[in-house]
C-alpha cells in the first residue's frame, strides 16, 4: 500500500485527471465556471478541471468563483492555471457581471450552522439557485445536490433510487430540495439543460464519515450507531463523476445519486479502523437505528463505473492518516444526525 504523505500529495491525488476526464473535457463545447468553489470539493474539482483539459490538449477556461474566506485559496488556484473571481453570489450586481460561460457547476451551499439561522440556508440553497437558473439560462448546468433530500431508508429496503419520492427531513433537507426545484423550474421556463447531483458522502482524508469514525476510534470516544449504515464515495471519484456528467444535461433536469456501490455497516467501520489502530472500538449504549440515510447509485455505476478507490483504500489511508497526524478539517459531518438539524 502506498500512503498519502501530506496535503501536497492529497491535492495531487484528488486532481489526477484519468482518460475518461481529459476525454469530458475534450468534448465539453466552450469554458467552464464553478461557483462556489470555496468549500471541501471544490480547490480539488477545479484543479482537476484544469488538468484534465490540458492532459486533452484543449484551451479551455476553468474560472472559479467563490467569497473565498480562505485568503490563500485564489492565489494557490491561480497558480494552478484556474482563473479566480471574488464574489459573493447573493450580491445581484456581482452575480449579473460574472462572466458568460456557456458551462456551469454549482456547489454554492449551506449546512451546519442552519438551526438558528434558517433563513440564511433557505437563502443560499434556494433563493440563490433560482437567481443563478435565470442568470445561467442559457448554459449548462451541473448543481450539486444531496441524499438528504430522500427520507431515511428502512434496512430491509435498501438505498434511495432517482425514482424514490423525496421526502427531505428538517429545514436544510427542505432547503436542499428547495435549490433542486429552483433549477427544475428554470429548466422548464428557459430548456436549460440540467444535471442534479444528489451526494453522500464525499471522502478525503481530513473530513467525511470515515474520519470522523477513525478519529472517534484513535481516541477513544464511544461511536453513535442510531446511524447504523452509510454510503460513501472517494472525493476524487465523486468530482470525476461531476465533470462527466455534462452529457446528460437535459430538460427536465436529470437527476443522479452519487455515491459508491457499498453499503456499509457503521459498526463494522469502526471495528476496521480499531484494527489498524489496534484499539477496541467504544459504542454508545443505544440501540442501533433500523433506517438510515442511504443512496442506490446504480445508474452512476452503470453511467461511469465503479469508483476507483475502494471504502477498504481509504479506511487504510485514513487510519495512516490518523495515526501521523495529518492535517483535518474539522468539520464533523454530523452523519448520525437523524432529525435534520444541523
Amino acid at each position: 500500500m502506498t500512503y498519502i504523505q501530506n496535503e501536497e500529495e492529497l491535492e495531487e491525488r484528488l486532481s489526477r485527471p484519468t482518460d475518461a476526464d481529459a476525454a469530458a473535457l475534450a468534448a465539453l463545447e466552450g469554458d467552464l465556471i464553478i461557483l462556489g468553489v470555496g468549500g471541501k470539493m471544490g480547490p480539488s474539482l477545479a484543479r482537476l478541471a484544469r488538468r484534465a483539459a490540458d492532459k486533452a490538449g484543449v484551451k479551455k477556461r476553468i474560472i472559479a468563483v467563490a467569497r473565498f474566506s480562505n485568503p490563500s485559496l485564489p492565489s494557490e488556484l491561480t497558480a494552478n492555471g484556474i482563473e479566480t473571481i471574488s464574489c459573493d453570489l447573493l450580491e445581484s450586481e456581482k452575480l449579473a457581471n460574472l462572466p458568460d460561460i456557456p458551462n456551469i457547476i454549482y456547489m454554492a451551499a449551506r449546512k451546519f450552522g442552519t438551526s438558528g439561522a434558517e433563513h440564511l440556508t433557505w437563502a443560499m440553497n434556494t433563493h440563490l439557485p433560482g437567481r443563478v437558473a435565470e442568470r445561467y439560462r442559457d448554459a449548462r448546468i451541473v448543481a450539486f445536490s444531496t441524499g438528504n433530500v430522500y427520507p431515511l431508508r428502512p434496512i430491509a429496503e435498501g438505498g434511495a433510487t432517482e425514482a424514490t419520492p423525496v421526502a427531505p427531513v428538517g429545514e436544510y433537507a427542505q432547503s436542499a430540495l428547495g435549490r433542486e426545484r429552483m433549477f427544475e423550474y428554470g429548466s422548464a421556463k428557459w430548456g436549460t439543460p440540467v444535471t442534479l447531483l444528489r451526494l453522500n458522502y464525499a471522502i478525503d482524508l481530513r473530513y467525511g464519515v470515515l474520519v470522523d469514525i477513525g478519529r472517534s476510534v484513535y481516541e477513544r470516544r464511544p461511536i453513535d450507531l442510531r446511524m447504523p449504515l452509510v454510503n460513501v464515495i472517494w472525493q476524487g471519484d465523486a468530482n470525476s463523476w461531476c465533470l462527466r456528467s455534462f452529457p446528460f444535461c437535459q430538460s427536465p433536469p436529470f437527476v443522479l445519486n452519487i455515491t459508491g456501490p457499498e453499503t456499509l455497516s457503521v459498526r463494522t467501520i469502526a471495528i476496521s479502523f480499531g484494527k489498524h489502530f489496534m484499539i477496541e472500538p467504544k459504542f454508545l449504549a443505544e440501540t442501533e437505528g433500523s433506517s438510515a440515510l442511504l443512496n442506490d447509485a446504480s445508474r452512476a455505476n452503470k453511467l461511469f463505473g465503479n469508483p476507483a478507490v475502494t471504502p477498504a483504500q481509504m479506511i487504510e489511508w485514513i487510519a495512516h492518516w490518523i495515526q501521523k497526524g495529518g492535517a483535518t478539517l474539522d468539520k464533523p459531518t454530523h452523519f448520525q444526525t437523524r432529525d435534520g438539524k444541523f
